[in-house]
């Protein structure tokens, strides 16, 4: 299994960034998928997650209704569309992925057994 992320950069607060994660290895559609983020001096946060199965989709209380998670079929990649993005949003995106599971309700997608490289989202004027 891998996962490619891509996405961050620099935006000014109120903007918004997309985040890809291309996933691929997977022998089937029955998966969880999601993002969790590190701050420096923060702890991990689970940020959003999407069970492939059924599309149901989970996001911490800070980003509800500002962040989006999504797939595109077709091309095997999930997306976080993140809106409204505040300077607190500034960490270093993952995307993680596991098997034979769900999302877990504690939001800890950090525990997830695949994970790809790091992407970084700063949110600064």
């Amino acid at each position: 299994v891998q996962l490619q992320a891509s996405g961050g950069g620099l935006v000014q607060p109120g903007g918004s960034l997309r985040l890809s994660c291309a996933a691929s290895g997977f022998a089937s559609d029955d998966y969880p998928i999601g993002w969790f983020r590190q701050a420096p001096g923060k702890q991990r946060e689970g940020v959003s997650c999407l069970n492939i199965r059924d599309g149901t989709s989970f996001y911490t209380d800070s980003v509800k209704g500002r962040f989006t998670i999504s797939r595109d079929n077709a091309k095997n990649t999930v997306y976080l569309q993140m809106n409204d993005l505040q300077p607190e949003d500034t960490a270093v995106y993952y995307c993680v992925a596991d098997r034979e599971t769900r999302c877990p309700r504690s939001g800890s997608y950090y525990l997830f057994l695949y994970k790809g490289h790091g992407t970084l989202v700063t949110v600064s004027s």
